[in-house]
């Protein structure tokens, strides 16, 4: 299915995710690497299969090359876990938590194969999706040490934001079978 194909099935009452999309994916600023490889791994945390495919060809058909490909589904493979230990670790209200070691593999955290500032992106995209604090902070500081701006940054998680919106009114239209009639 092609993001357009895909934006018709969004109702009228989320018009504003519909419009959002085309123009997230277009930011002046970001890289098509820095953009589609955000909009991949924020498609793999938003889990709707449709929205999924989807970005998955759009970005293959922008240029995201397959170990780009690869590296954002390892950063947000890697974010699904970390997020949840990381968030855990910083909402349990136990400071020991916080001393002691995760002993989780996180290989991929600099095994990877692209760019450490467009990885970084994609997990502080992925882990904003996930409401993580901890690793929102960490992603952030790491890619603003690496030279994105507050800006880079804000765009990229506009692109998780929208990605995330597509993704819940995709399965309120599914679930509700409120889609929007044939033209």
């Amino acid at each position: 299915m092609s993001l357009d194909a895909l934006k018709a099935l969004i109702p009228d009452y989320a018009k504003d995710v519909k419009l959002n999309i085309g123009n997230v994916l277009t930011t002046p600023g970001l890289t098509v690497q820095q953009i589609w490889g955000t909009a991949l791994a924020s498609a793999i945390a938003a889990r709707n299969p449709k929205l999924l495919q989807t970005i998955a060809a759009a970005a293959a058909e922008a240029g995201l090359t397959p170990q780009a490909i690869a590296a954002s589904k390892t950063a947000a493979s890697i974010m699904a876990m970390n997020n949840v230990y990381y968030r855990f670790v910083h909402l349990s209200g136990q400071p020991d938590y916080g001393t002691m070691p995760a002993r989780l593999r996180m290989n991929g955290l600099a095994s990877h194969g692209v760019d450490k500032l467009d990885f970084e992106l994609w997990c502080l995209a992925v882990s904003a999706i996930n409401a993580c604090g901890m690793c929102i902070e960490s992603h952030e500081h790491e890619v603003l040490k690496n030279g994105a701006t507050k800006e880079i940054v804000q765009n990229i998680v506009r692109i998780a934001a929208v990605i995330q919106a597509m993704a819940v009114t995709l399965e309120s239209v599914e679930a509700l079978g409120d889609a929007p009639a044939a033209a």
